[in-house]
């Protein structure tokens, strides 16, 4: 454990553990009595959120509203240092709070411009502002940081954080990847605008979500500075390092901005030239567009295991097919939009992106959707064995949080019976009306079905949600 030695002494506890251990999932922990000439009385916030599969993720006490980095990367010593501005707003008073930051080295933290008292435990970086804040104030936390950021293995295997490439890096977040190269609130409940600049060697590409506001070359070095506006889960922020061929296209009034990297442009033409195409078939499908751009990164193929529904702009290791690409840009709505609440709900974001690929199919003369559920439900074990091994709403522990079968087939097999059940018409209204209810926010499989039963009122959904959505085993099909 480290900590800054030259502040000032702060309020504290000495059963800080005791209450960092009562604290997970009760966002507000242990009451802390007042010392010093302060007379503050607070709470710490809470060291995660309580999140069923990741219950360290994300803090207590605070709300954030705004992330500001400042970043400068060396991809050839793999270094890199970094100012990080959060401004949040406590929702209680406050002794002390948490952020998320796994690995780098600490330098300086200050709050409200002033020095604060810090220390570091496992992913927490545990802040002691002097007076402590109140309930309802809105502060900004500073952190001045550096170091090789961390690749984080997750439960099932896969790589995250941040992934050194041939001649830079990317930086991917789901689940809590983003917390290898940013202090912040890593969980999908809490979101917030990012600012993200960025100072890299001249001649390489700086790649992030949102939109570019600037873009300046100075002494060997070029700095990019990425806006985004619409509020942005953590895991879904982005940053790309290397040498990339940038295109700018629109979709419509829609701005486009694609980054290829280098050796991928020829397999990736195609694809991306149907990427406005894809983006206005989904708006009929799904509604507006739910940000001020779109786009896609494309990195080589050994940068990463898999394609990330990154916002704004996913991310893919090597040129995409376009059922890939309409997968995740139909993550856009559901998943960065539509945010889940906690990872449970991981099937609110896999189950309607892999049934955005079936209605493509279908629009495109393939298979219809129900020629795919009815193939799935009689043979689907062939290709995917584990597709009955667990619920779509309950996946068995984080290390099954994106297994394939349930999360992604049988969960589009429950939006499938929803459509069966209400009709086409009913349908598409329900998809529509839930991206536009829950537009730049949060919601769980319970907000799901209960808006479900809303818009239908005469129907009966209790054995898909019992039999589909939660039962164990394979379903009777009628």
């Amino acid at each position: 454990m480290s900590r800054s030695a030259r502040l000032a002494p702060a309020c504290t506890s000495p059963v800080r553990g005791l209450g960092r251990v009562l604290g997970l999932g009760l966002g507000l922990v242990l009451v802390l009595t007042a010392c010093g000439a302060s007379g503050v009385r607070g709470v710490a916030g809470g060291a995660g959120v309580g999140d069923p599969y990741f219950p360290e993720a994300g803090n207590g006490g605070f709300d954030v509203s705004r992330y500001a980095l400042r970043l400068s990367y060396d991809p050839e010593a793999e270094h890199l240092s970094g100012t990080a501005t959060v401004t949040a707003r406590a929702t209680g008073d406050l002794s002390a709070f948490d952020l998320d930051l796994k690995g780098m080295d600490v330098a300086e933290v200050t709050v409200e411009g002033r020095a604060a008292r810090w220390e570091r435990e496992g992913q927490e970086l545990i802040v002691r502002p002097g007076g402590g804040l109140e309930k309802g104030e809105t502060f900004e936390v500073r952190v001045r940081y550096s170091g090789t950021p961390r690749t984080i293995t997750d439960p099932d295997g896969s790589e995250e954080g941040w992934l050194p490439t041939e001649d830079g890096a990317v930086g991917l977040g789901e689940p809590t990847g983003s917390m290898a190269w940013f202090p912040g609130s890593h969980h999908p409940g809490d979101k917030a605008s990012y600012d993200v600049t960025v100072t890299v060697p001249e001649g390489l590409e700086a790649v992030s979500n949102g939109e570019l506001a600037r873009r300046t070359t100075r002494d060997g070095r070029t700095t990019f500075t990425w806006r985004t506006a619409e509020p942005m889960a953590s895991h879904a922020v982005t940053l790309a390092v290397g040498d990339y061929e940038v295109s700018r296209s629109t979709a419509g009034d829609l701005p486009v901005y694609t980054a290829v990297a280098a050796g991928q442009e020829e397999a990736s033409e195609k694809v991306l030239a149907r990427l406005p195409e894809v983006v206005r078939w989904a708006e009929g499908n799904f509604g507006p567009y739910p940000f001020a751009s779109t786009g896609a990164i494309v990195g080589g193929e050994a940068d990463a295991g898999y394609a990330l529904e990154t916002q704004n702009r996913p991310f893919f290791p090597g040129a995409p097919d376009t059922p890939l690409l309409v997968h995740e840009l139909a993550h856009q709505w559901f998943g960065d939009s539509v945010t889940p609440r906690t990872w449970r709900d991981m099937w609110l974001n896999e189950g309607f992106a892999t049934y955005a690929e079936w209605l493509w199919e279908e629009d495109e003369g393939g298979d219809s959707a129900e020629e795919t559920f009815d193939a799935l439900y009689d043979h689907g074990e062939d290709r995917f064995e584990d597709l009955w091994a667990f619920p779509p709403a309950k996946p068995t522990s984080a290390a099954h949080l994106s297994d394939e079968g349930p999360v992604y087939q049988r969960a589009a097999m429950v939006v499938h019976k929803i459509r069966q059940t209400v009709g086409d018409d009913a349908f598409y209204d329900i998809l529509q009306g839930w991206t536009a209810a829950h537009r730049h926010g949060t919601a769980d499989t319970g907000d799901f079905t209960a808006y479900v039963e809303r818009q239908a009122p005469d129907e009966d959904f209790d054995g898909i949600w019992a039999e589909w959505l939660y039962g164990e085993g394979k379903p009777e099909h009628r």
